[in-house]
């Protein structure tokens, strides 16, 4: 694979179980090099394509090249040179973090020392040399993660498929999978991360595709997409959570387009270039009795940006179930 050659390249994939059609036509370009963002709702076909890109599943149709080999021919080549961590752990709990990593190493090859040197080294820079001698049993779901991506990185890839790494852990834990996520980058490893997260995709990916029911539906770097809907979006923050229903309906009426309603459950967002109708949204919830605790103008926010694309919000499942067919 030359420089100017992507980390992958796929045309056309199609993957069918049954009647789903889990992946309808995914074409995808990721360069080599940085974090590539997959965004999508459960059952969107994000580790599906995964799964075929790893060469876990053949695809029915299309073509793809993924670190300059074949995807079907070159199955052996392509393993050899990439690692995945998936949504759950693949550690084996009833060992200890440094076991597991030994035994990884051994399965790779490595001598009895080489595995338990390359162990120390991760277990030291995911900063889980103290927990190296305890069950992986009695880690929290922050120290699992980070000792399951640490298993990945036995023998550092080119390309690192990383599953919803992050998918249930704390604000905390998210925050350290982040930095190690850019450690590797800076260490050469390209990163393919499928997500449901848009703040993630948001803050870590160079350029994102949104992929819904099985199809690729947007491309671009995060600043483009939001761009794609709109040069700004208002942000209305509500006195009285009871009242979100009738400012939706207010703002979709005077300001038009969908209405995004955030997590928070006296907030919500609409997109918006044109200050007078603001404006005149905030004059109508006035009127109405809708009591605005603030307000911002600000760009559309990845949310928004899923909202728009597909036509319905992105729904997030903490427990981390991607419900792919696969």
């Amino acid at each position: 694979m030359t420089a100017a050659e992507p980390a992958i390249e796929a045309s056309g994939l199609v993957k069918t179980f049954g009647e789903t059609r889990a992946l309808d036509g995914v074409d995808l370009v990721v360069p080599t090099g940085g974090v590539y963002g997959f965004l999508g709702p459960n059952g969107a076909g994000k580790t599906t394509t995964v799964r075929v890109l790893a060469t876990l599943l053949q695809p029915d149709a299309g073509t793809a090249r993924v670190l300059g080999h074949d995807l079907i021919r070159e199955a052996d080549e392509i393993r050899a040179r990439m690692s995945l961590t998936g949504q759950y752990a693949s550690v084996d709990e009833q060992l200890t973090g440094s076991e597991n990593l030994v035994l990884l190493g051994r399965l790779l090859g490595f001598t009895k020392a080489e595995a338990a040197e390359r162990g120390a080294q991760l277990l030291d820079a995911f900063d889980l040399a103290d927990a190296a001698g305890r069950q992986v049993k009695t880690y929290s779901g922050g120290m699992r993660r980070r000792l399951d991506i640490a298993a990945s990185l036995i023998v550092t890839p080119d390309l690192l498929f990383l599953d919803e790494p992050t998918t249930g852990l704390d604000p905390r834990s998210r925050n350290q999978v982040w930095e190690i996520i850019r450690s590797l980058v800076e260490a050469g490893t390209t990163v393919l991360l499928t997500t449901q997260y848009l703040e993630e995709a948001d803050r870590l990916a160079d350029r994102v595709a949104v992929i819904d029911r099985g199809r690729i539906v947007a491309e671009g770097t995060p600043g483009e997409l939001k761009s794609s809907v709109g040069s700004g979006a208002v942000h209305v923050r509500l006195a009285e959570a009871g009242q979100r229903s009738e400012a939706e309906r207010i703002l979709a009426r005077v300001i038009g387009g969908q209405v995004h309603l955030a997590a928070e459950p006296d907030a919500l967002s609409v997109a918006s270039s044109d200050p007078e109708r603001v404006g005149a949204a905030l004059v109508e919830l006035s009127r109405a009795g809708v009591a605005v605790s603030g307000y911002r103008l600000a760009e559309p926010s990845m949310d928004e940006v899923f909202l728009a694309l597909t036509g319905h919000p992105v729904e997030v499942d903490e427990k981390g179930a991607e419900e792919d067919a696969a």
